[in-house]
């Protein structure tokens, strides 16, 4: 007993407090609520591209975390085509990550092993001038808010400046045709273009996706049942990325990862590929290591463009990261204060400064940070989020599409194509495994 308060009154005053007088309230008192001492939360994260923003969540943030909320915060990074398989094995043993920053619509997939945190999620997209478009399809099933959006990674393709102004390219690439013939000519001259077609979470489906939409094909109607994958219009798209792949391309592309495009840019060998900023901002971080062949810094002749437009317009795709508190987890009620405290605006945007504009914020209110005004190579990742759909379109970007997503059969169309099979083939087997997942022809 203090000055006539109790314990209890202590703990349900703090409680109030956290519920009700929300961040505010714990900064202005600078002390953790003491119903959250001793609690930890375990957020399973991808390995960031930019590795100084998971040096700041393990530092700084949960430092702060500690003093503002009380909670020990175990930030766990592992490779981004690792997580499906932590969540999948979590849910089974009902045993793992409190909370786990989920990409794609993978969401989708968990709809019924998740915990309600649709208020939170409408909290902070009211306070920040609301979510992008593309989180609606990949982040709510109708009903309620999966998870809470947490950040997109614009992808555009990054590009050498001098290369393609040597082959008569000033600006980069309006359509398909013109970039197989940038690319045919680069790849005679050993700069082919970088693109992965192997089984991994972010170039392969932001590239092959909008490449199929611009040629008119899709997965499915609108209807989100009926499947239409089997048309003139993918055959064709199928057809041309043939030939696109062997005379333009690194062929060995049907290997890599979301790290090897990054390292063969890097390094020289490539003359562009889809990518997030990240090669930017490494060739920016370290410019004494990453010259030119004229032995001037790379980032200097660095670019950045949108993908080319196809018969049927120009598309994007571009990764969504959304946060999910695990239905398993034991810590939901501590799960759902932090998350409400790292969306909040004065705890995110230290780690949005952090990315350097690799990736923008999952509400609009981040088109307008200062951080924009530093670089113009930068720009075209500002609003790019404005112009992303998501799998599935023009149905509905559900768990049927998150599905189709997670076994790659897009992907695996182009890839089993540029290997030998017949175009036709490749999209009437792709066609034969969407209706085992969506249920009809």
């Amino acid at each position: 007993m203090t000055h006539g308060i109790g314990r209890r009154r202590v703990l349900t005053v703090a409680g109030t407090a956290a519920g009700t007088g929300g961040l505010a309230t714990i900064l202005a008192s600078a002390r953790a609520p003491a119903y959250a001492q001793g609690t930890t939360i375990h957020w399973l994260r991808w390995n960031d591209f930019v590795p100084a923003s998971d040096q700041l969540l393990r530092r700084e943030i949960t430092q702060e975390c500690q003093r503002a909320l009380g909670i020990r915060l175990n930030v766990e990074t592992i490779n981004g085509n690792d997580i499906q398989a932590r969540i999948t094995s979590a849910i089974q043993s009902g045993n793992g990550p409190d909370i786990v920053n989920s990409l794609n619509n993978w969401p989708q997939l968990y709809a019924q092993s998740v915990a309600d945190v649709n208020d939170i999620a409408e909290e902070i997209g009211a306070a920040q001038n609301g979510y992008y478009e593309i989180f609606k399809a990949v982040a709510h099933d109708g009903r309620r808010w999966l998870g809470v959006p947490w950040s997109i990674v614009g992808n555009t393709i990054a590009y050498r400046k001098s290369w393609f102004e040597e082959v008569g390219y000033a600006e980069f690439p309006q359509t398909w045709e013109q970039y197989l013939d940038a690319g045919k000519k680069l790849k005679a001259k050993g700069r082919p273009i970088g693109q992965t077609l192997g089984h991994t979470f972010g170039d392969a489906p932001t590239f092959t996706y909008p490449y199929l939409w611009s040629w008119g094909g899709r997965e499915v109607e609108a209807d989100g049942r009926t499947v239409v994958l089997n048309s003139p219009k993918t055959v064709e798209s199928v057809r041309f990325m043939v030939g696109f792949w062997r005379d333009a391309h690194d062929e060995g592309g049907l290997a890599w990862d979301d790290t090897n495009n990054n390292r063969a840019f890097l390094s020289g060998s490539v003359c562009a590929t889809l990518n997030g900023a990240s090669i930017y901002i490494e060739a920016q971080r370290r410019p004494q290591a990453y010259q030119t062949e004229r032995g001037t810094p790379m980032k200097d002749d660095i670019r950045h463009a949108p993908l080319p437009h196809g018969p049927d317009g120009q598309y994007h795709y571009h990764l969504p990261f959304t946060n999910i508190l695990m239905g398993y987890s034991r810590n939901q009620d501590a799960g759902k204060r932090f998350l409400r405290w790292i969306h909040s605006r004065e705890v995110f945007e230290k780690w949005f400064v952090s990315q350097k504009g690799y990736s923008v914020g999952a509400t609009t209110v981040w088109e307008g940070h200062p951080l924009w005004n530093e670089d113009p190579v930068m720009l075209p990742y500002r609003a790019a989020a404005r112009t992303g759909r998501a799998p599935g379109f023009p149905g509905p970007s559900g768990a049927k599409a998150a599905e189709v997503v997670a076994k790659y059969i897009i992907v695996d169309m182009y890839a089993k194509a540029v290997q030998g099979m017949a175009p036709e083939q490749a999209v009437r087997e792709a066609h034969e495994e969407l209706v085992k997942i969506y249920g009809a022809a």
